[in-house]
């Protein structure tokens, strides 16, 4: 979303700078109209890093933990904490790393999460740890935005692994969109497939921004129709790309409908 947003900016003018305002990963200033779109790389969107057993024991290793990954779930990440200081528009997406077993297997490194400082007992699952991160990310953000900051929330980017998961020989053959019954074969919860994590996302997501300030930019479900707008083979990568987009391609049109949503929100 942030290159195909980049992309079009640059079709306007190509007076730019590159610059990564508060800490981002990439940023570019477009000097003429005095606008820098920042990216934000964060994972969990919360701090977290590698945790292991103290050989002197503690709480957790009297659990029977050894090793895993700490998520502070009161503390956000800093390659964004200083963002909604800096920015007039923020927004936000998380979700694939919290159902990435590769990465966080819940044996031999799970998510051990921690509140002031402390960990949370008894330990919860990442399901649980992504209801409390999101409540107190938003809280963060409600407090440190100025007023009249737009906050917004983009939801799930949909994968489209068939056959297995990434890691799995899983692969994206299709070329042309899926029907809506191919779609629910996907994304049903109720089939439980290897994407489930992107409807399963939106339900905690969803909760969590009842009642904030935050606007919702909704692109999942137009977005799991095209199964057809992965790389697949061409990503580059030792396995099939069904997860990042095409470009020119489907995100060129979140953008479209980000551009709505800030047209409402300022009308």
């Amino acid at each position: 979303m942030f290159v195909s947003l980049i992309c079009t900016l640059r079709s306007v003018s190509n007076d730019v700078k590159k610059w990564r305002p508060a800490k981002a990963d990439r940023g570019f200033t477009f000097l003429e109209y005095n606008l820098t779109v920042a990216y934000h790389r964060t994972n969990l969107l919360a701090r977290y890093g590698r945790w292991a057993a103290d050989p002197n024991g503690g709480v957790l290793e009297s659990l029977g933990y050894k090793d895993g990954y700490r998520v502070d779930v009161d503390v956000p990440d800093s390659a964004w904490m200083e963002a909604p200081s800096f920015h007039d528009v923020i927004i936000f997406n998380t979700g694939h790393w919290w159902w990435a077993p590769v990465k966080f297997d819940p044996v031999k490194s799970p998510m051990l999460f921690f509140k002031e400082g402390k960990p949370v007992l008894p330990p919860v699952s990442p399901d649980a740890g992504l209801d409390m991160v999101l409540r107190h990310m938003i809280a963060f953000v409600e407090t440190k935005m100025a007023l009249g900051g737009i906050k917004i929330f983009r939801t799930q980017s949909p994968r489209h692994f068939e056959g297995g998961d990434w890691n799995q020989g899983g692969s994206c053959p299709r070329v042309k969109p899926l029907t809506s019954m191919q779609v629910e074969e996907l994304f049903a919860l109720e089939h439980n497939g290897t994407n489930v994590e992107t409807r399963l996302v939106n339900q905690h997501l969803f909760k969590a921004l009842k009642g904030s300030s935050f606007h919702i930019l909704d692109i999942t479900h137009m977005s799991e129709f095209r199964a057809d707008a992965h790389p697949g083979k061409a990503g580059g990568k030792k396995h099939d790309d069904c997860m990042h987009w095409c470009l020119p391609g489907l995100t060129d049109t979140w953008n479209e409908l980000l551009a709505v949503l800030l047209n409402q929100i300022e009308d």
